[in-house]
């Protein structure tokens, strides 16, 4: 029999650690791993590098500031260049799912690179009643925003496909709000995902701040104290705990919400936790400028070693990047910190970020960046085929050459964004070839698959 691909004298890394095997695939799957080498219509030479599970980023923005139809291309691309396999959309959308979600997912079926799904955001009382819809059209995942309400409660929704105009909303996700979410899909099986800040502190703090006309990204981070975010995750795991519900914190980046995370978890919450590479890189103590505003914040050093120090001992499921697609025009919109967009690029960074920063310093090792970076993110979200390198599991795989060093600039990536907060960067480890289902999508920086490839993912929860 001849197969259609073979990957030879790679180091690949199973659940069961690293093993010295070929990998065989046919029809888009792992057939084999052997020490044979059957014959294939496509052949491999792995020699000096890694395979890993293709990564699955649990968190990416795009068809706010492009539309889905394009957005889906570019940050797709930037996707593949950086070893993802598999994007997870936040989705916001102004309005009705029931009316308007089906024309986003055709707008995007014809557009992907690589395989995609999405969390719906959650936002007020009717689109609560549409959860089930949500569930009917395979999105078995929720979005909550306690970070927008009162006097911060702007939000930009999902462009409409084809058209290049910004949707600006207010909403206001009041604490009874969230807890109608958490029942609503606890009743639904469904995991929720939590920007765990408190907007009425946030408000406040913000106000504080501009009244002492301070700026910067030191101010940024004070007005947004972590103990707003401890405010949150307190009050939402006890709806967890009440209606039995899953609480998925994202984006956590400081010791202070950390710790509290622990506290919650002792008293019976199922809670799971994903950072972000710039909470294990970037401080307002060191960064200049405004293009690392986000939200929450990045903070002190402490807390980025405190962040290393939770990924080290396990605490931590997943790595999202809380991508952004967004240009400088708007990041830069005003003349000051309050007046520059919150949020920026990062989905094709992120691994070799993990690599350089991680694993070649040796503060993690590969085992737990697969978990990072994909088996735990296929288990908590259902991605059932993706997330192992096993038999019978799609082949979606990233190799790494862990000695490879390029420096890093938005140009390599190729997406909408025309900056990147870690421009110039030098990093050692870098994805070399992007595989999704058994086509070579990415090899050597460079877009070799075709857009439309990418497949919208069924998932099942168990």
């Amino acid at each position: 029999m001849t197969y259609d691909l073979l990957i030879t004298d790679s180091h690949v890394m199973t659940q069961n650690g690293m093993v010295e095997k070929n990998l065989v695939v046919e029809d888009g799957k792992i057939k084999l791993i052997t020490n044979d080498s059957p014959d294939c219509d496509k052949k491999i030479n792995g020699s000096g590098l890694v395979s890993i599970p293709g990564l699955i980023d649990t968190h990416v923005h795009y068809g706010v500031y492009s539309p889905i139809d394009q957005a889906a291309i570019s940050e797709s691309h930037a996707a593949a260049i950086g070893g993802v396999t598999t994007m997870m959309r936040m989705f916001r959308l102004k309005g009705s799912y029931k009316e308007s979600l089906k024309k986003h997912l055709l707008a995007s079926q014809n557009s992907h690179y690589i395989d995609y799904t999405l969390h719906a955001s959650i936002f007020d009382d009717s689109q609560i009643d549409e959860m089930q819809y949500c569930t009917e059209n395979k999105i078995i995942s929720f979005k909550i925003y306690m970070n927008l309400g009162g006097d911060v409660g702007h939000v930009y929704m999902e462009m409409n496909p084809g058209e290049e105009k910004l949707i600006s909303a207010e909403v206001n996700v009041t604490n009874e709000l969230v807890e109608k979410i958490v029942k609503n899909a606890a009743s639904l099986n469904c995991p929720v995902l939590v920007h765990a800040e408190d907007y009425q502190e946030c408000a406040c703090g913000m106000k504080t701040q501009k009244e002492k006309n301070n700026d910067g990204l030191n101010a940024w981070s004070e007005s947004r104290s972590p103990n707003f975010e401890a405010k949150s995750i307190q009050t939402i795991c006890e709806y967890g705990r009440k209606y039995d519900c899953k609480i998925y914190f994202v984006h956590i980046g400081s010791k202070l919400a950390l710790d509290k995370i622990k506290e919650e978890k002792q008293k019976g919450t199922q809670i799971f936790v994903e950072t972000c590479p710039h909470y294990l890189t970037l401080s307002h103590e060191t960064q200049d400028g405004y293009l690392a505003k986000v939200m929450p914040p990045i903070r002190t050093k402490n807390d980025i070693q405190s962040v290393w120090t939770a990924l080290q001992n396990n605490e931590i499921d997943t790595i999202g990047t809380d991508h952004v697609a967004n240009q400088l025009k708007l990041k830069l919109g005003g003349d000051d910190v309050w007046g520059a967009l919150a949020g920026f690029p990062g989905i094709g960074t992120s691994l070799p970020i993990l690599l350089s920063e991680g694993i070649n310093k040796n503060k993690i090792n590969l085992n737990q960046l697969v978990n990072l970076t994909s088996t735990n993110a296929s288990k908590i979200f259902g991605l059932s085929e993706k997330g192992h390198l096993e038999v019978g599991y799609d082949a979606d795989i990233t190799m790494i050459d862990l000695k490879k060093e390029t420096k890093v600039s938005p140009e390599l990536f190729g997406g909408f964004s025309d900056y990147l907060v870690y421009d110039g960067w030098n990093l050692k480890g870098w994805p070399v070839k992007t595989i999704v289902r058994g086509t070579v999508i990415a090899e050597d920086f460079e877009v070799i698959g075709k857009p439309g490839y990418g497949n919208f993912v069924p998932r099942v929860l168990s």
